[in-house]
Formats: structure tokens, sequence, C-alpha cells
């Protein structure tokens, strides 16, 4: 029977390795060593990494660094994981692990290697051919930034743009609805909901021209840089090299979204000692999605207060029946889209405070809290792109008006009274207001009695839709 290990070896000694493992001895250091989380690293960011070892290989041969075979047979290995369903079974280190992500850099080394020398029936090392011209110090902070940008860019931006055209399809079909305005919770001044669903679509906009300014700084890379940002053992021409490279690869491989998004793509940082010192980019793309986070809770609560009682609420709105919403209460629905939502806005604020703490862990010339923020910011981006598509195809698209429960209110709502200020004074407004109050009447039928205005007068002053023209309104 064949042993289930084989040995590998490396700068330490000899280590058993699952036999059919592509990895070896330095991720089976990593494997028996991190065990926190038991979780790995993001997929996409391991995409990144092997696109950057494809995209170096190259390089290391137009500037004669690398043979010919030994690059040829390292970008079909990076080839082949990247059409692989099990990708990420070949990459188990954990999250929590040497802060500047060299096991996972290596991890990726071993991998390729294993792979290449098989096709090419000779030796391709880890560290002299996959890992030539570089450092993790360079190779994890430069994934970071592409994995980034490329969530951005294909995931997050077209969730983001789908989320404001239905809140402007929606805005526009309920255009021809006053509802009562509410601030501090309380009865306020009449708007229409599609000025409503227009400021949440305003929210979304800011949040997303945000995101496109600090993200387009993920573009920059340190590559070659190498072990603390001078660059040794890497040609002059090596981080030039790998971006064009890049570039090439991923307008030739990935969707347009990406091509559209990239402008002037992947360029060598104009500091590398302080893209690998610092991740203040990364802090800067968090504090955006923290931003977008932000708005997004603010409408789905929104959602659920317009949404509430339906007898004993608001019962301005009614969601989509999703589910039932109790295992013990017949009938009841409950608002679950904008829950959820609310919850993974919570998770990207948590993510936010992290990524701020990481990001203070940058000591003289290498931040080591990299793999953290490769988790955290593409679970933001993850999350928030999730979170936008389903509030829109699921709540927004979806929701309807009970018109009777937003007329009835506000035909009685006293604040109307504010549009008499001008011709009554303030004094008198309220003295009118407060009996409507007192009297549960329409504000109208209390303001015919208590003013020398005439009905048509008092009618036209406080007509709910002409009150929320900025025109009409002070």
């Amino acid at each position: 029977m064949a042993s289930q290990f084989r040995t590998e070896r490396d700068s330490m000694g000899e280590v058993p390795v699952p036999a059919d493992a592509l990895y070896g001895a330095q991720t089976q250091r990593a494997i028996d060593n991190f065990s926190i989380s038991g979780l790995p690293m993001p997929e996409r960011f391991i995409r990144a990494l092997l696109m950057l070892k494809r995209a170096t290989a190259e390089a290391n041969l137009s500037l004669e660094k690398l043979d010919s075979d030994r690059a040829t047979a390292i970008v079909e290995a990076v080839d082949q994981l990247l059409s692989d369903p099990a990708l990420i079974s070949h990459f188990p280190v954990d999250i929590f692990q040497t802060g500047s992500g060299t096991s996972s850099n290596m991890n990726a080394n071993e991998v390729i290697a294993a792979l290449a020398s098989r096709s090419l029936g000779s030796e391709v090392s880890p560290n002299d051919h996959v890992n030539a011209s570089q450092s993790s110090n360079d190779v994890i902070p430069s994934a970071l930034h592409v994995s980034g940008f490329i969530a951005l860019s294909e995931e997050l931006l077209p969730a983001l743009s789908h989320l404001v055209e239905v809140l402007e399809q929606k805005a526009a079909s309920l255009a021809h609805i006053t509802k009562t305005g509410r601030t501090h919770l309380m009865d306020a001044m009449p708007v229409r909901f599609d000025q409503v669903l227009g400021g949440w679509s305003a929210q979304i906009e800011h949040a997303m021209r945000n995101l496109e300014d600090a993200g387009s700084k993920l573009q920059s890379l340190v590559i070659g840089g190498t072990a603390v940002g001078t660059g040794v053992n890497a040609d002059d021409d090596f981080a030039e090299s790998v971006c064009r490279y890049l570039n090439a690869y991923l307008s030739s491989d990935i969707s347009a979204d990406f091509s559209s998004s990239a402008e002037q793509g992947f360029y060598p940082a104009n500091s590398r000692f302080a893209g690998m010192g610092a991740q203040d980019v990364v802090v800067a793309v968090s504090g955006a999605l923290k931003t977008l986070a932000v708005a997004l809770m603010k409408i789905a609560n929104d959602l659920r207060w317009m949404n509430s009682g339906p007898l004993a609420g608001l019962g301005e709105i009614e969601l989509p029946a999703l589910q039932p919403g109790s295992s013990i209460m017949p009938g009841k629905v409950n608002p679950v889209i904008p829950e959820a939502v609310a919850m993974a806005c919570a998770q990207v604020m948590g993510n936010d405070t992290t990524i701020t703490v990481a990001g203070q862990s940058g000591n003289f010339e290498l931040n080591v809290m990299l793999p953290l923020f490769a988790s955290r910011l593409l679970d933001s981006m993850q999350l928030m792109s999730r979170s936008a598509t389903s509030l829109a195809d699921d709540a927004i698209l979806g929701f309807t008006v009970r018109e009777t429960s937003v007329t009835e209110p506000l035909a009685k709502n006293p604040v109307l009274v504010t549009a008499l200020n001008p011709v009554i004074g303030y004094l008198k407004a309220a003295e009118v207001a407060k009996a409507a109050y007192q009297q549960g009447r329409p504000v109208l039928d209390v303001a015919a009695e208590m003013t020398d205005l005439s009905r048509e007068e008092l009618e036209s002053l406080m007509d709910p839709q002409a009150l929320t023209e900025s025109d009409q309104s002070s």
C-alpha cells in the first residue's frame, strides 16, 4: 500500500506532506503552524496572486532572467490552476498566518512549481524560478491591490449601478404619490415618493464616486520593490514589464467591465516604500465601503419603518412577502431583505475598524497584517455587492404603496399649516395646528374655522402635492 505522505525538504529540513498535494514543505509548515480560523485566503485574492505570478514569469522571460521553457511552463501551470474548479483546495493556508503573507506566496510558488515541473519534465524551483525577481513583501501587497480593484470593477460598481437604475425606475413610477415626511420620527411636511427614492439614489451615487476615486489608486502596484522597496534582485524594468503583461492578460481574459474601469491599467507605484510600509490606499477604500454601508443601512431601515405594521405601524408600503416571519405567529411576514442588508452593513463597518487597526501595523518597511487586509477588504466588497443587488431586486423593485395608509394621515396632518406661516404668522398657525391635533380633525377644516382665509385659498396653500415643490415651501 502506497504511503499517504511524501517527504519534502526546505531550508529548515524535511517535512511530511500529503502524497497527492501540489504544495510543498513551506506550505505544510504553514498548515501545521496556523490553525486559528480554519478559513483559507479568499479565492479572488488567490486568483490575483496567480495572475501576478503569470505576469512575473513573462516579465522575467522578456528580461532574460528566466529561460523560455520554464517561463512557458509557469504560465501554463497558472492557466491550469485558474481554470480548475477545485482551485482553492490547493491553497489551504489560514488567513491568520505570517503578517507578510509569505506562507500564501510560497503556497502559490510551490503549487505552480509542482505543475510546471511535471509538464516540463525537469525541475522548476518555487524560489529560484517562480519567485524570481520577487519577494512576498512586494507580491502580496500587489495581489491585494489587484484583487481589490477587480472586485470593485467587476462586481461592486456594476451592482451599485443596478441599484441606482432600479431606484430611479421605482421613483418615476411613484412620482404621483405624496406622503407624510418625517423628522425625528415625527410627522413633518409632505414629500413625494420619488423625492424619497431620489435621495436614496443620490446617496448611492455619492458612494460610487467615493469608491471610484479611492479605488482607482488600487491600480498602483509595488511589484519590483522586492524585500524592502529598494528592488534588490529585480531588474530596473521589471515592475513596468510585469504591469504591461498583467494588463494585457486581464484585458484579453476577463469581462469588459474591467477594461472600461481600468483606464490606464495597473502601473508601478510612485513610492514602493509607502506602498509596502503602509496600506493607506486600502484603508481609504475601506472607508469608502463604510460610507456605502452607512447609506445602505439608512435605506434598509427606512424601508423597514415604512413597511412596519401593517395595522399598528406606519404601513405605508408593502414589501414583497418572501417567507413566513414567525415560527409561532401565523400569517406574520417580516422585512427580511432590509434586515439582512442591515446586518451585512454592520459587518462592513466592523471590517473597516479591523482594517483601520491593521493599517497602523506598518512597522518601518513592511505592514504585517496583509492577509487580514485581503480577507476583510474582499469580504466587504462582496457583502456590499450582494446587498445592493438583493435590496434592488428583492425589496425595492417589488414593493407596493398602500395609498390609503398614505393619503388619509396626510390629509389630517396639522404640520401642513406650516404653509400658512407667511399669511397668518407662526403663532396663529401654531394655534390652528394644536387645535387640529387635539380635535383629531383635518387641519384644513380647523383652519377654515380659525382664520379669515377662504376654503379655496386654504386648499391651494396647503395642497400636499404643491408643497413638495421647492418654490412652494420655505
